[in-house]
């Protein structure tokens, strides 16, 4: 692939920073949610929260930094970096030595902020109802920015090739590296999701697994499966059809199409929508079931793909035991603690083992669980004296 020489996919030694860490994420079996589900095919989870940045975006800020240095666009000691929403890119700079400003929706958590501000970048909050093409919105005060800011430099996501490259080079070749060095009885990748932001992830991994089966001939063509590309999108982003609106899941889903998008067939061969409550749901599901601490993008790729391996399209390969559906997990639930939708308990129809359990710890301590009032009165009306630490370790 362009000469480019394959990604390491496991730690030597020692790294020389923390930029020698991003990427190099797992791909792990969701086998209790396949098995709730009825699926048959080997669901894999890429889980790029494992990445040092804890998302899929260090990749393409690694490289955007890295190549824009090679072109002399970025000059160390004089380049202000200005972007929209990338604590990747944020962490990059910190590394670097680089100012770094970020134009940030209100509607981004405040734990993105926060670990924005500790990598020492500047914050610029913006309307979250505001248009892309607008100058309020978190891209057109990125660009008014860097227009008055000296030594002001955009190396703009949405547009800059290095983005899908990321995909192509680094994503792609984990991905098969993981499969060809697995016990599984296939190799190849049978069905891929990604949900689409900027379009990067989605693209530059369609085109590395087109490109690979433009590659075979003969035989080897004849014993692969084409691999089915599909791209989640929430209801409210215009990328895959629709109109456009709001909505809160975070990191997915524009309002505009992104130059290093390529939305279309062969490429991409199905786009699913998503909305928010199902999203969040699988969220916590993937948190719960399978113990992978990911945000709500993540959410909306499990959805998705539930969805479409129900569908008729995908029953032959949900029903296949040989096929590896893959699916890309974007970020971690770190930057989404606060969120409400976290926050929230989730209502379940049947009472299941946790509110036995639950129901069992009330009726030994007579209380509910959270309340400690309750046992501060009844020690006040015994006249007990309630020490700190009373009850550790047996005293």
């Amino acid at each position: 692939m362009g000469g480019e020489t394959s990604p390491q996919h496991h730690w030597k030694g020692v790294l020389s920073s923390a930029l020698d860490a991003v990427g190099h994420t797992p791909l792990i079996k969701l086998q209790k949610i396949a098995k709730e589900e009825g699926f048959k095919c080997n669901l894999l989870g890429k889980c790029e929260f494992f990445s040092a940045g804890g998302s899929v975006k260090d990749r393409i800020a690694n490289r955007m930094v890295e190549y824009a240095e090679k072109e002399g666009v970025l000059i160390p000691g004089q380049s202000v970096v200005i972007e929209p929403t990338r604590i990747g890119l944020a962490l990059a700079c910190a590394i670097k030595g680089y100012q770094c400003v970020i134009t940030l929706p209100a509607k981004m958590s405040l734990e993105k902020e926060v670990m924005l501000r500790a990598l020492g970048a500047e914050i610029v909050r913006t309307p979250t109802e505001a248009a892309w093409d607008s100058p309020e919105s978190h891209i057109g005060i990125a660009k008014k920015l860097q227009k008055s800011i000296p030594g002001g430099v955009i190396l703009d996501q949405y547009s800059n090739p290095n983005n899908p490259l990321a995909h192509y080079y680094g994503t792609y070749e984990e991905i098969t590296y993981a499969l060809k060095t697995s016990d599984l009885p296939r190799k190849d990748i049978s069905l891929l999701v990604a949900g689409a932001g900027t379009g990067g992830t989605i693209t530059g991994l369609a085109r590395a697994i087109r490109g690979y089966e433009g590659s075979l001939v003969n035989g080897a063509a004849s014993s692969h499966v084409r691999t089915v590309v599909l791209a989640v999108d929430p209801e409210g982003s215009i990328l895959g059809g629709g109109e456009p609106g709001n909505y809160q899941v975070e990191g997915i889903g524009y309002d505009f199409f992104p130059e290093v998008l390529d939305p279309n067939p062969p490429l991409i061969d199905q786009w699913i929508k998503t909305n928010d409550e199902e999203a969040f749901a699988a969220t916590k599901r993937l948190i719960r079931e399978e113990g992978l601490f990911v945000g709500g993008s993540s959410g909306s790729a499990l959805s998705g793909i539930i969805r479409y391996l129900h569908s008729e399209n995908g029953k032959s390969i949900a029903n296949d035991p040989e096929a590896n559906v893959v699916i890309i997990l974007p970020d971690g639930v770190r930057n989404y603690m606060s969120k409400e939708w976290l926050l929230q308990t989730a209502k379940s129809a049947s009472k299941d083992q946790g509110e036995d359990i639950k129901d069992t710890i009330k009726n030994i301590l007579g209380r509910d669980l959270g309340d400690v009032n309750g046992v501060l009165k009844e020690a006040k009306d015994e006249g007990k004296v309630l020490q700190n630490g009373e009850g550790v370790n047996g005293h």
